[in-house]
């Protein structure tokens, strides 16, 4: 059973691994995500993530460790991980990891009324869909020869390699319903019963 979390924004998920490290204020946080291509799977912007880190202390996940002052920059909050955040990183991540989840993407949506749109123009516009995934993955693989070359293991790729997984698995379902959506018998039936309303 799916537990209901007291900050349930993904971002804290990463906020709290990365306080398992050691202890660093949200701007560092932000630059370390960067710097390891997390930010590919946690979607973030300066605001939002001091929002999460004000969540997770508000929880009692994270606590102020030190305010460093600094002539050149503004007075900054480093943060620690509390054994109470420790506990929920860990009970979090197990639950994401073994447990799967209904999730709501918007091609999913899209697809769910894509006999709406007339077959010519769905098809031309699953080929646009082939194209840019071609290009994801191209992408993808690029950063993974990259990160392999400089040394980094497999395991902090992983995320990479599942991403390459799902372009693939879309990439094949978007080329065969492109090739159902020319069929003469789903042609034929789409006429029938949107053809005198386009």
């Amino acid at each position: 059973m799916v537990k209901r979390r007291a900050v349930s924004n993904p971002l804290g998920l990463a906020v709290l691994a990365f306080l398992l490290w050691e202890p660093m204020h949200p701007y560092e946080l932000g630059r370390r995500l960067k710097e390891t291509d997390k930010d590919r799977s946690f979607k973030y912007n300066r605001g939002s993530l001091y929002m999460v880190v004000g969540q997770l202390k508000k929880a009692g996940f994270i606590t102020e460790q030190e305010t460093v002052r600094d002539t050149q920059r503004p007075e900054r909050t480093v943060y620690a991980l509390t054994d109470a955040g420790r506990e929920e990183l860990y009970d979090w991540l197990r639950e994401l990891v073994a447990q799967p989840r209904e999730e709501y993407p918007l091609f999913g949506a899209a697809l769910s009324l894509l006999s709406v749109l007339s077959p010519a123009e769905a098809v031309e516009l699953l080929g646009r869909r082939l194209a840019a995934l071609d290009a994801q993955a191209e992408e993808t693989r690029a950063g993974v020869r990259a990160a392999t070359e400089q040394g980094v293991a497999w395991v902090f790729l992983v995320e990479e390699e599942y991403r390459l997984a799902v372009l693939d698995a879309e990439r094949g379902f978007v080329a065969r319903l492109r090739e159902s959506l020319g069929a003469p018998e789903y042609l034929s039936e789409w006429q029938r019963i949107f053809g005198s309303r386009s």
